[in-house]
């Protein structure tokens, strides 16, 4: 009786054993997945960040403007060529000002990126959370902001597809089903 309960034991251990690496092997490809997708979608970011640090005036939005002036123009109504004609100060420091939002991008961007490729990947859970409240004010306030000031090009929605990959890889990563907490 002793030997037929401790082969019944061994094999519901062994078979449970099988399960869990099963298990962990389908996390961990998740979890390769999910990491990958975050990284494009900050790196796109980081790639808009820097353009709009670097050269706001090539940067392109609706119809192949310059995304300030279609900002401008979609926000105000009024021309950007007569804007800078009679305010010329001021058409710098609303450029200045978008710059500063570039290097806020950028910034947002590298910590969003390290975060991904390091503690996200190990499967700590306050990179998961960090993931998710950065991306998400982060986008947000960026589609908002293109929204408000009615400036939606082809370009724009692809933050609108970054969120959405970064979601999904949040959600098939979630750490309230993981054995594992950090």
């Amino acid at each position: 009786m002793m030997n037929t309960q401790s082969i019944t034991e061994e094999a519901i251990k062994d078979v449970s054993g099988k399960q869990n690496d099963a298990t962990k092997t389908t996390i961990n490809s998740w979890r390769r997945i999910a990491w990958i997708l975050i990284l494009l979608a900050d790196v796109g970011l980081l790639a808009w960040g820097a353009m709009a640090a670097i050269a706001p005036e090539h940067l392109l939005g609706p119809n192949s403007m310059p995304i300030l002036k279609a900002e401008y123009i979609g926000f105000t109504g009024y021309s950007w060529s007569e804007f800078i004609a009679t305010a010329p100060r001021t058409a710098d420091l609303l450029t200045l000002i978008f710059r500063m939002y570039g290097i806020y991008g950028v910034a947002f961007s590298l910590m969003a990126i390290a975060i991904a490729v390091t503690a996200f990947r190990r499967g700590d859970r306050w990179a998961w959370w960090a993931l998710l409240v950065g991306n998400t004010l982060t986008y947000i306030s960026a589609m908002t902001f293109d929204q408000i000031a009615r400036a939606v090009g082809p370009f724009e929605l692809t933050e609108y597809i970054g969120l959405a990959a970064v979601f999904f890889a949040l959600v098939v990563t979630i750490p309230f089903h993981s054995a594992r907490r950090k």
